[in-house]
């Protein structure tokens, strides 16, 4: 596969299934971050491999979290929550580490961690894995960056679900006029 046909076809694959990357796919979707654009080579970010049974305890963070923010909520509620870690065998959590910095303002940081995590996923469909970027309500949740670890600076772009796909459905190569603006025009 060539960049672009990468670049022009690579989808979202919210269907995942055994098996998950493997030791040396992860290292290639980890170089691959690497590549992100980051003024001022802060690397500001890392990434949390979550897998197996850890899947299973993310599951119950969710449920902590979700019973922290509504302490009235109900079992359909809890049971989601508690399988949306076991979507894909593998979820590498994208995590912002900023810093302060005279040149590079926090956002900026952020946005370059998010470019780390597309990189992952560029990686994972160029060796045939499926890869779904998801953020959520968990992302964003006190009790879940607790839970995971994560300080006061660090902050979850999203959580990438890896894995197997059935089938990978073709992209729609046509431009929209409207994803285009033409500023002073």
């Amino acid at each position: 596969m060539d960049a672009l046909e990468l670049l022009h076809k690579r989808v979202s694959a919210p269907v995942l299934m055994e098996p998950g990357p493997n030791a040396e796919q992860l290292d290639s979707m980890l170089l691959a971050a690497q590549r992100a654009p980051d003024h001022g080579e802060l690397k500001p970010w890392r990434f949390m491999l979550v897998e197996g049974e850890a899947r299973h305890a993310l599951g119950d963070l969710y449920v902590k979290a979700g019973k922290a923010a509504n302490t009235m909520i109900d079992d359909e509620k809890v049971a989601k929550l508690q399988k949306m870690p076991l979507r894909a065998p593998a979820i590498l959590v994208a995590i912002a580490v900023t810093q302060e910095h005279p040149k590079v303002p926090e956002v900026e940081q952020i946005i370059t961690a998010g470019c780390a995590a597309q990189g992952v996923i560029q990686a994972a469909y160029a060796m045939g894995l499926g890869a779904m970027w998801r953020t959520g309500e968990m992302a964003f949740d006190p009790t879940v960056k607790a839970g995971l670890g994560l300080q006061s600076h660090e902050h979850i772009v999203g959580f990438i679900y890896l894995g197997t796909t059935k089938r990978f459905r073709e992209a729609d190569l046509s431009l929209d006029p409207e994803k285009l603006s033409v500023w002073g025009a």
